[in-house]
């Protein structure tokens, strides 16, 4: 593992020649959630942070921690919009002028700019740290200073960021990651003998992209969609904090609420639950429809009648659905989640919505 401080100091002599600055710290674990750097950005200005390090999640349970991809975010403050790395780095653009913070996320944002919706209490059971060395760069075009930078001094940490940066978005037309659980690279548009679908891989990562819709939520309400899983992320029940890792399709509700389908591993057909997630708790219940590994590999097609399925979950259903969600997560377990979605429609009494 490459020793950040002395990668700090490495790196000082040619970012000088290039213009931008270079600057490292430790962001303890324990500390909710913002640090402050000192450092001024002006509104479109490029910077680029590397990271490594782990924060452990429980004292008990060692398996249980995540890494900068999941935990490290950053924002310019006051007033700018939260930005997370993918991996263990990332590039970003100042989206107003201010100072750089650096955050260590765990639960759940309340907004896009960062506010904290997790007690600052759940940051006292954490262990740990990242380190994360700031790029500042003197214009708009980090990829020049990146790959300057990595012809002078050629180190892993970044020649993964310049191939990163380089890369187009693989985030599918009409869809967004949700803010709450931040950027990834796990999903992509994937197109098989002129078939349109949203394809996953991901890798010990996770990820929520969201589609927004208006459409009405009624007894006749129907879901349908096909989906293929060619690797389950658990081998055990998704229904506990410590096992909660699985691929589904949610719808999200005008109540702020949303009903999650999944695949389980083990979890008997028509059963549901509570995110046992607790920030997650009072907003996301989740519905099996599908159970074992039997069918992995194999395209399966889903009919739901969203109505009935909210009932039974969730109580009196809301009046419309304002959002279609695929999610995935393979960070508890830290495994490997691959599988591909198509043809996802809304009916209702003669009116049809097609998705995907």
């Amino acid at each position: 593992m490459t020793d950040f401080a002395t990668l700090t100091a490495a790196l000082a002599a040619p970012c000088t020649a290039l213009g931008a600055r270079v600057a490292g710290w430790h962001l303890p674990a324990d500390q909710p959630p913002w640090t402050t750097t000192g450092i001024g950005l002006r509104r479109g200005q490029a910077y680029t942070l590397l990271a490594s390090g782990r924060v452990q999640w429980s004292a008990h349970r060692p398996e249980l921690h995540g890494g900068p991809g999941f935990h490290l975010w950053a924002r310019v403050a006051p007033g700018g919009r939260v930005v997370n790395v993918t991996r263990n780095s990332g590039t970003f653009v100042a989206d107003i002028d201010g100072t750089l913070e650096l955050g260590i996320y765990l639960g759940m944002w309340r907004d896009e700019f960062g506010t904290l919706d997790t007690p600052r209490s759940a940051y006292a059971r954490l262990a740990g740290g990242l380190e994360v060395i700031a790029l500042i760069w003197p214009g708009t075009d980090p990829l020049s200073g990146l790959d300057a930078l990595a012809a002078a001094l050629p180190c892993p940490e970044l020649e993964s960021e310049l191939a990163r940066a380089r890369q187009r978005s693989l985030t599918p037309a009409g869809w967004n990651y949700l803010v709450e659980t931040g950027t990834s690279d796990i999903w992509r548009t994937c197109d098989d003998a002129g078939n349109e679908r949203i394809c996953l891989v991901a890798d010990d990562d996770q990820g929520i992209i969201r589609r927004p819709i208006d459409f009405p939520l009624s007894p006749a309400t129907t879901l349908t969609w096909r989906w293929r899983v060619d690797e389950h992320p658990s081998r055990l029940p998704e229904d506990t904090p410590h096992t909660h890792d699985y691929i589904s399709i949610a719808l999200e509700f005008d109540n702020g609420r949303d009903l999650t389908w999944i695949w389980s591993s083990s979890l008997a057909p028509e059963t549901s639950f509570a995110c046992p997630i607790k920030v997650w708790a009072a907003r996301e219940t989740h519905y099996v429809v599908k159970s074992g590994l039997a069918e992995t590999g194999r395209w399966c097609t889903e009919r739901r009648q969203v109505h009935g399925d909210v009932t039974r979950a969730m109580g009196p259903p809301p009046a419309r659905i304002v959002g279609v969600w695929l999610i995935a997560v393979a960070t508890f377990q830290h495994g490997r989640a691959r599988a591909a979605f198509e043809d996802i429609r809304l009916s209702d009494d003669g009116c049809e919505l097609g998705v995907l």
